[in-house]
């Protein structure tokens, strides 16, 4: 490649980034001002009050880290979490082992509570292991696992790190205005996600909110934290405070043109309707696929209505599905990963993503393509079973 780069035109329907609407690309092409300027001072604090809608918080340490999801991940774990800890950690998939490789670094215990990918995290599990460790400091667990597409009960999690005098730190990284979160509600301590799955925005940046509790922790540290860009106590005196902010990094300041205008999006839809939109286009998305003859491999009572993951029938060649989506189709779904690598695809539907026309989309051609294929699916209801759905 010699000249500009223009890439093609995807439908963007796997585990993220998702579609970006039209409204937040025209944002990013917004003239670049400085990240000092009284102007982008003013855009940041309206940034930081719709975040603090989008988690449903009042918390004073809310604000988008400059960097991708893993770093808000990395944020609240280098701050809350020091040299001799222990913390309880859920995996139930792929970012749970994530959280456990932070704590580690931490130079902290961890102690595993682990469960069936695709599975719930079992609250009984985590009662247990704290009951067995008093000494945890924290409790870490994914709200929507990713690589599964099950999601857990924050507010009986949170609960018990509450009673065991113990913080909470959550990845909502897939579950942020697609599925209900609430965490003052709920009592999450330490909360981060991701731009590029549900909010619609581009990738690179992680929202992430801390309680009053778990600012406290960070101020009485007796260890600096082991990251200098992430140190909360450094980056506040740049996303806080009524007064003059001091220079800490140059912020991505067109991305966070970006973050405001899909978070001013979501305001305008209301998080219940966002909610409720995403519900209502799974319902229709799975019922075509059970008429084709496919299945999920999550329960229903914890499937993630955002991120779908998929059975492959037998004798389907996983790869070269995906490979025809998207040579043929313009149509991104997601490969399995980890223990699923192989067994299912994920099918996103988030954000801008999930839409009628997306849902039909992703139907007509995971038929054609399997059909195509010889797969042993049912052809020429899968439409019909999802605009049953649709017509209410």
């Amino acid at each position: 490649m010699t000249g500009s780069f223009y890439p093609p035109q995807r439908t963007l329907m796997g585990p993220g980034p998702s579609d970006v609407p039209p409204r937040v690309l025209g944002a990013l092409a917004r003239p670049t001002i400085g990240h000092l300027d009284p102007q982008f001072v003013a855009l940041m604090d309206e940034t930081k009050a719709l975040l603090q809608y989008a988690f449903q918080t009042d918390n004073a340490l809310t604000l988008p880290v400059s960097a991708p999801g893993s770093a808000g991940m990395e944020a609240c774990f280098v701050n809350l979490v020091s040299p001799g800890d222990t913390v309880i950690v859920c995996r139930n998939g792929v970012f749970g082992g994530r959280m456990q490789e932070n704590v580690e670094r931490c130079g902290a215990t961890a102690i595993l509570v682990d469960d069936d990918w695709g599975s719930a995290v079992s609250v009984d599990k985590v009662a247990a292991a704290f009951a067995a460790h008093p000494e945890a400091s924290a409790l870490a667990f994914v709200h929507a696992e990713t690589s599964t597409g099950a999601y857990s009960d924050v507010a009986a999690l949170c609960a018990l790190a509450r009673e065991h005098g113990a913080l909470s730190i959550v990845d909502t990284v897939t579950s942020l205005g697609g599925i209900e979160l609430r965490v003052d509600d709920w009592g999450a301590d330490a909360v981060y996600a991701g731009t590029q799955k549900c909010l619609s925005c581009v990738p690179g940046i992680a929202p992430v909110t801390f309680s009053p509790a778990a600012v406290e922790r960070i101020q009485a540290r007796e260890h600096k934290v082991q990251s200098w860009f992430l140190d909360m106590q450094l980056v506040m005196g740049y996303w806080g405070g009524e007064s003059k902010r001091s220079y800490h990094h140059t912020a991505p300041v067109n991305a966070l043109y970006a973050l405001h205008e899909s978070l001013l999006m979501l305001k305008e839809e209301t998080l219940e309707a966002a909610w409720a939109r995403h519900a209502f286009n799974h319902r229709a998305l799975v019922a075509g696929l059970e008429a084709m003859g496919l299945s999920l491999a999550v329960d229903a009572e914890c499937r993630l209505p955002q991120l779908n993951a998929v059975r492959i029938p037998e004798g389907v060649d996983d790869a070269a599905v995906r490979a025809a989506l998207l040579r043929d189709f313009d149509l991104e779904i997601g490969a399995g990963l980890g223990a699923l690598a192989g067994k299912t695809w994920r099918i996103g539907l988030m954000g801008h993503s999930s839409r009628r026309r997306n849902v039909m989309t992703c139907l007509a051609a995971l038929e054609s393509v399997l059909s195509t294929q010889g797969a042993a699916i049912n052809t020429g209801v899968a439409l019909a079973a999802a605009e049953a759905v649709f017509a209410g």
